[in-house]
């Protein structure tokens, strides 16, 4: 289902070299102030920041060029490392498509976005059955948080395909082509493309 265009809500952006997908986890280290300012906001009205990949540039320093589709991250947990730096752990949510964005005076992106329609609750088609069966052995074999997931969930078409795109190892642009496609089916059809 396509992006809501009818109406648009302003989003701090976190631009990172990596995809955060709906449903993941993704420990961060914070310590530029317009991140620091971002993750304060952020507690204070409850809500999650922008998670894009970044096309052109770097983390830190000038703004970077970043994809237009992405992930809300909504804070877990936070502390301070070894280094007395502020860490978060962040969970993806919803996914957006950026519309517009403006950079604020101390070189924190706030984009106009779309929220993307949610996932759909459609069980997994016999042709992607195979994906089904990977994924609970990668997670057999490999464990985490996801590990003992009940049995429904490797019947969710939209939880597979989230779950093998995290877990396999995929490039980034891989993984941004998964999250910019709507249809839970279409994204286990690229999955399946993608296997060896």
């Amino acid at each position: 289902m396509p992006a809501d265009t009818s109406a648009t809500e302003a989003l701090g952006l976190f631009p990172l070299h990596t995809v955060l997908l709906p449903g993941s986890a993704l420990g961060l280290r914070v310590f530029e102030p317009r991140y620091l300012d971002l993750v304060r906001d952020c507690g204070r009205q409850q809500r999650g920041f922008g998670v894009c990949l970044i096309l052109d540039g770097h983390e830190v320093g000038a703004p970077a060029s970043a994809a237009a589709y992405g992930t809300e991250a909504v804070i877990e947990d936070f502390g301070t490392g070894d280094d007395g730096l502020l860490t978060l752990r962040v969970r993806g949510a919803r996914r957006f498509v950026a519309r517009q964005v403006r950079v604020r005076d101390n070189g924190l992106q706030v984009a106009q976005v779309n929220w993307c329609a949610a996932d759909a609750a459609e069980p997994v088609r016999p042709e992607h059955g195979l994906l089904a069966t990977i994924l609970r052995q990668v997670l057999d074999h490999a464990g985490g948080e996801h590990a003992n997931a009940p049995s429904a969930r490797f019947d969710d078409a939209a939880w597979v395909g989230w779950r093998l795109a995290e877990l396999l190892p995929l490039e980034n642009p891989q993984r941004q082509q998964l999250l910019q496609l709507d249809d839970p089916h279409q994204r286990l059809d690229r999955l399946l493309a993608l296997l060896p």
